[in-house]
């Protein structure tokens, strides 16, 4: 499934998200513990630090859609992301375990999408100083988020 919208059943997202992880893993695991360490380009993460901020985005993103089941709204705090990325010191960590980390995480990520109630849509849920969204959206958006990353990594 190439598009989503923050309509599709959550049932539909959650195997969009199982077949996007299972369609990276091949390449993703193919790549050495060298080239994921390897900055993209000056200034970029490297690859294990993207993984490690889709792992950050996924532990996030984990809060906002069970809590989000909780009231008819919520207000998250931020994501600094680089603060996350940086004091996790993913560059330090073997691919191989990110990369089992990242696939599980996400995973179980599905079968909580899957088992959103559909009356849980229209949530509204803040994420620091933003605007509101629903958690329909924040499930689509974090598919989205994830392929866009996912390109990035499986760039060579």
């Amino acid at each position: 499934m190439s598009t989503t919208s923050d309509q599709t059943p959550f049932s539909t997202l959650a195997d969009a998200l199982v077949h996007t992880v299972q369609a990276a893993l091949p390449l993703i695991r193919s790549t050495s513990d060298a080239d994921s360490t390897r900055l993209l380009a000056p200034g970029k993460w490297s690859r294990k630090q993207i993984l490690g901020h889709l792992i950050d985005s996924a532990a996030n993103n984990h809060q906002r859609f069970v809590r989000a089941q909780e009231q008819p709204s919520l207000v998250f705090p931020g994501y600094a992301q680089n603060h996350w990325v940086s004091s996790q010191r993913y560059s330090e960590r073997a691919w191989s375990d990110l990369v089992a980390l990242w696939e599980s995480y996400n995973r179980h990520l599905a079968h909580v999408v899957a088992s959103i109630p559909e009356e849980r849509r229209a949530t509204w849920c803040v994420i620091g100083d933003g605007e509101p969204v629903t958690l329909g959206f924040l499930v689509t958006d974090y598919i989205r988020h994830l392929r866009h990353h996912l390109e990035q990594i499986e760039a060579r």
